[in-house]
């Protein structure tokens, strides 16, 4: 109850600011200066603060395998909304997200993320997906990265359900490591349910897997590297959130 009360009374006000404070500084930051730094370190210090607000202790894995000044494709499995928090606050790379179209409608928060250069996913048509493809080109360069929910939406079981190979297909393009990150603890923090809902104290885990780089290229190869992601990504799981789940939202 104590949590409850400290949730609506102390950290509500202070996530409704902060994250209206960081939505403006993104925007006038990237219209006057440079999106690779003003749509990363806002949105880094505001998700890591969102982190501290709800106590929430985050344990990070993996960071030591990446390379500097190397793009890379990130995919993760999508736990919950505290999935943004965790990436974008400790995964310590200049990236940008592919996200769906309908996030563009956030007040705020929309703007920003178009002002920082997020890429919005249109699955409209043939031209619609092609443009979004040339814009992952276009992001994928010195250094920048690019980070995937490949699943396309938030489980509602905690279990993994099936990828889809549009970030795959990208990485393979581009001849670009693919890196898979486990997401643990955000579904138990706050699981996908009708109406809103409290936070549940429980420690958050990023786990940065090694990268898997391109061997060949074709369809081949993007089916051996998304079948080796979502094992990988699957096997740093707890026992009890391990298997597939076909998820009705997909």
């Amino acid at each position: 109850m104590l949590y409850k009360f400290y949730q609506l009374f102390i950290a509500m006000p202070l996530i409704i600011c902060s994250t209206a404070l960081t939505a403006i500084v993104t925007i006038i930051g990237c219209t006057f200066g440079k999106a690779r730094t003003w749509g990363y370190y806002p949105a880094m210090v505001w998700s890591r603060l969102m982190c501290w607000i709800m106590l929430l202790p985050v344990k990070v894995e993996g960071r030591e395998r990446l390379k500097k000044r190397q793009s890379y494709v990130f995919v993760a499995n999508h736990q919950g909304p505290y999935d943004i928090f965790l990436v974008y606050g400790f995964l310590g790379r200049s990236f940008r997200w592919m996200m769906k179209k309908e996030l563009r409608n956030i007040p705020l928060v929309g703007k920003a993320c178009e002002s920082a250069g997020h890429i919005f996913v249109d699955k409209r048509g043939p031209k619609a997906i092609q443009h979004t493809y040339e814009q992952g080109r276009k992001v994928l360069q010195h250094g920048v990265s690019l980070v995937v929910f490949p699943e396309g939406a938030r489980t509602f079981t905690g279990h993994m359900a099936k990828f889809r190979r549009g970030a795959f297909q990208l990485a393979d393009e581009l001849q670009l490591p693919v890196v898979p990150v486990t997401i643990d603890g955000s579904f138990d923090v706050l699981p996908r349910q009708k109406g809103i809902n409290f936070v549940t104290w429980h420690p958050l885990r990023l786990v940065i897997h090694a990268p898997i780089e391109p061997e060949t290229q074709g369809p081949e190869d993007v089916q051996h590297i998304m079948e080796q992601s979502y094992k990988t990504i699957m096997n740093a799981l707890p026992a009890h959130y391990q298997g597939f789940v076909a998820n009705p939202d997909q």
